[in-house]
């Protein structure tokens, strides 16, 4: 391997660990990912190689949609609802320094209902602005085809997402929501929630109070949030910071991480409410 591989690799691997998170929905099946690319990368003949950075991008989404198929059926048998590993963008701002498109944890939840295909498509058009003929060639399709598949994703995410306020907003919202989910104020979750909220509680049956069903509508779930309101909040300490490129609230317990918590906003109020608490899915906050 000479230091000249080894630097193209490095250079594009904020890139490529882009694509695979999206793709996967997982930090830590990203970087086992990027192993399989590296390995690959290591054994292929570099003067074969005209554009490194094409090359390798390639194999990571050819790679990442063979995944994306394993990761399905592994979500099946998944205890209660299965939400994206939650990323700390404000350490690691690389994740959406070239366009923040498909990163945010409710976007990759909706992404999620895409066939694999059409996720790569949509990731490598709207997070990284790659031209349809080379997004065609990487995935193995007409340029007709995947104009079709990016075009499809958009119409499908279009329909099912409302449009989100600003992030002051969103930060605004988010803080009261904490605080009064602490609290247990149901007259200011009322406020704050809309109508027809939902919240979806991810810990694949490791945290008993988490619940292994969606909850819908605002009575439902503020009833419930008010309900756990002293059990689940006694000890833990509550910090603020960027998850997935939008503010998020981080859990602590004894100074462990016990949870993040972030939303879905639109002008209707705080339409999701998304309890990252899979063990699993936190050491990135340890």
């Amino acid at each position: 391997m000479s230091t000249l591989a080894l630097e193209l690799f490095s250079e594009v691997r904020p890139r490529l660990f882009g694509i695979a998170y999206r793709m996967l929905g997982s930090a830590v099946d990203a970087e086992d990912l990027l192993q399989e690319v590296w390995l690959r990368w290591q054994n292929y003949d570099h003067a074969e190689v005209k554009n490194p950075a094409a090359f390798l991008a390639t194999v990571t989404t050819r790679l990442a949609i063979n995944a994306g198929q394993t990761a399905r059926a592994r979500h099946e048998t998944y205890v209660g609802p299965w939400l994206p590993e939650p990323v700390d963008t404000s350490s690691d701002p690389q994740l959406g320094a070239e366009r923040d498109a498909a990163l945010e944890i409710a976007v990759l939840v909706l992404l999620e209902k895409l066939t694999p295909t059409e996720r790569a498509a949509y990731v490598l058009r709207e997070a990284f602005d790659y031209p349809y003929p080379q997004i065609a060639e990487i995935i193995q399709v007409s340029e007709a085809s995947a104009r079709q598949l990016v075009s499809r994703a958009r119409k499908h995410l279009a329909a099912e997402r409302r449009t989100p306020v600003t992030p002051e907003e969103q930060r605004r919202l988010l803080t009261a929501f904490i605080a009064a989910a602490k609290n247990g104020d149901m007259a200011e979750l009322e406020k704050l929630l809309a109508a027809d909220v939902v919240s979806y509680a991810d810990s694949n049956g490791a945290v008993r109070m988490a619940s292994k069903v969606p909850l819908f509508g605002l009575p439902v779930v503020a009833k419930v949030i008010v309900a756990y309101a002293h059990s689940f909040w006694e000890g833990v300490d509550v910090t603020f910071t960027e998850v997935n490129g939008l503010p998020a609230a981080v859990l602590r317990k004894d100074g462990q991480p016990y949870g993040v918590v972030s939303i879905s906003t639109s002008e209707n109020g705080i339409d999701q409410v998304l309890w990252l608490m899979n063990p699993e899915k936190l050491a990135q906050f340890r």
